[in-house]
């Protein structure tokens, strides 16, 4: 395992922040974190960026937080989440939270408050902890990854949300429209191991973040050691089934049933190797990771990554690697 990166408290936390600068949203987010940094003495450089720009200013905000010992904060939704976590992974810099997503899984599942203000007081009396990612390929992800119908969800959800705004409901809607119109199926040769399988499946859905699977009721039975997000990850399979089928797994999915619907297969991994089965026109696979959806060449390599990303979270709170080892105890 990495070294805990050290924390200067003298030194700036470095934010990254998802608006464009000058915008009122900008603002609010300004008026947030300052409000945060003088009730508790700190200091704070807030580095504002579009969405293009984040991957640069994120390496840009952890190279200075190595620099400094101090920590990157990621302020926005999942998405700038992943953006940071790539960059402070990479350069071992311990990394905060302040979400503003519609889920948060990520920040719920570590202790950290989802409303933005208590966010950012927590961060000023936190300590970096290690927490598991995994990677797609050569890309870190922190909740899930997928391939198949979900990447489709994806975008379809960003489009009711452009046009009905952002909430809960905007994205179960978004994802029924999605389910019913599932059509296209994926032929994967899976390898984990010594294991080998051809299958066919309208997704496949990994899981590193163990809330999320149990609001889906879709957490398998604990197979290996440690759990998903915390020594493991799940995979979910769903076969190609017709309509009403498809209703019916809806309606265990919004129950919070997924995993007792027909038709749903669900087992844990620590890696695993998936060659989709694609068109002579087709060098690339759809795949999704935190929110973000891009096309990626085969084979798909998924797997934990043993390097830890050094979390700030709420003092006091368990590490990762701690319950890891109690979970391995107790199998």
């Amino acid at each position: 395992m990495a070294a805990c990166p050290e924390i200067d408290p003298v030194s700036p936390l470095q934010f990254v922040i998802n608006a464009a600068a000058g915008s009122s949203d900008a603002e609010s987010k300004r008026e947030v974190i300052e409000a945060a940094l003088r009730a508790g003495g700190r200091r704070g450089d807030l580095l504002f960026s579009r969405p293009a720009e984040l991957p640069r200013v994120a390496q840009m905000a952890a190279t200075q937080a190595i620099a400094t010992r101090t920590a990157v904060v990621a302020v926005g939704g999942d998405g700038t989440l992943n953006t940071v976590a790539q960059a402070a992974h990479a350069a071992g810099c311990a990394m905060g939270v302040v979400p503003q997503g519609t889920f948060n899984y990520f920040a719920r599942t570590h202790g950290i408050p989802t409303e933005p203000s208590a966010a950012a007081r927590l961060l000023l009396d936190a300590r970096p902890l290690p927490v598991q990612v995994a990677a797609i390929n050569d890309r870190v992800f922190l909740v899930n990854a997928s391939l198949g119908i979900y990447p489709e969800l994806l975008q379809d959800r960003e489009a009711y949300k452009a046009r009905f705004g952002r909430s809960r409901w905007v994205a179960f809607v978004a994802a029924c429209a999605t389910l019913l119109r599932a059509q296209r199926r994926l032929r994967l040769h899976i390898e984990m191991g010594d294991t080998v399988r051809d299958v066919q499946t309208l997704t496949l859905f990994i899981g590193n973040n163990r809330l999320q699977l149990q609001q889906f009721g879709a957490e398998p039975e604990d197979t290996l050691a440690g759990t998903p997000g915390d020594g493991s990850m799940a995979a979910l399979m769903l076969r190609p089934i017709g309509t009403l089928s498809m209703i019916g797994l809806m309606l265990h999915g919004a129950m919070g049933r997924l995993g007792e619907a027909a038709g749903v297969e669900s087992f844990e991994f620590h890696r695993m190797l998936v060659k989709p089965t694609l068109a002579p026109s087709h060098k690339k696979v759809m795949v999704a990771f935190d929110g973000e959806v891009t096309r990626m060449r085969s084979p798909i390599d998924i797997r934990v990554l043993d390097k830890p990303l050094y979390l700030l979270q709420p003092t006091g709170a368990p590490s990762t690697a701690d319950t890891a080892d109690t979970s391995r105890t107790a199998a």
